[in-house]
């Protein structure tokens, strides 16, 4: 698509290199973003009239990081892919109006479930995915309140239940007073969320 449309791609360093050695064409040849848009972790950066700060997010991958989003004085952050919250992350998630967030697994769906004993151990790693109880801890404990929406992204369709999801941050946001504004939303792997008006 980027080729198609000639659209720049954006990517850290690392994330290109890993990116060169895996990707190839039908006849076996590196493929090149022709428009290829470095950027590094911590260094903000605009596309168009965004402004975007990336931030490091704790995964087993090639430098993966998160977004921090603003325009027109809004914030959205976007972190999935992420084994848990370290402090620099809860840091670039405070005073935004809009938070998409991972709750990937519910710990004892992923327990009892089919994946390979190695799998679970990755998922349930520091470099892995953030389960449901984490996401809640961090909603009860570091959570400012202050976005208006809340979106829980990247559940597991094996590990996880949307209803389960649901209560853990029901719950945790429960236990914090004057923060029950918060409109809470999943998004789901098949079908695209309705547009989020802030």
């Amino acid at each position: 698509m980027a080729k198609k449309f000639r659209l720049p791609v954006f990517m850290t360093e690392p994330t290109h290199g890993a990116w060169r050695r895996q990707c190839k064409d039908s006849a076996g040849n590196r493929v090149q973003a022709e428009r290829l848009e470095l950027f590094l972790p911590g260094k903000g950066f605009a596309v168009g009239d965004i402004e975007v700060m990336p931030f490091t997010i704790p995964h087993d991958a090639a430098d993966p990081v998160g977004f921090r989003f603003l325009a027109e004085g809004l914030r959205v952050a976007i972190a999935t892919d992420l084994g848990f919250l370290p402090t620099n992350v809860r840091d670039q998630l405070r005073k935004c109006d809009g938070l998409i967030l991972e709750s990937n697994h519910d710990l004892e769906m992923l327990r009892v479930g089919p994946y390979p004993w190695p799998v679970k151990q990755r998922v349930m790693s520091r470099v892995g995915h953030l389960s449901n109880e984490a996401l809640a801890e961090f909603l009860a404990t570091d959570y400012d309140g202050g976005a208006a929406f809340l979106v829980l992204a990247h559940l597991s369709e094996q590990n996880n239940h949307p209803d389960l999801a649901r209560l853990a941050a029901e719950r945790a946001l429960g236990m914090r007073q004057g923060l029950w504004g918060n409109r809470l939303v999943l998004a789901s792997q098949d079908e695209p969320l309705s547009t989020l008006t802030l």
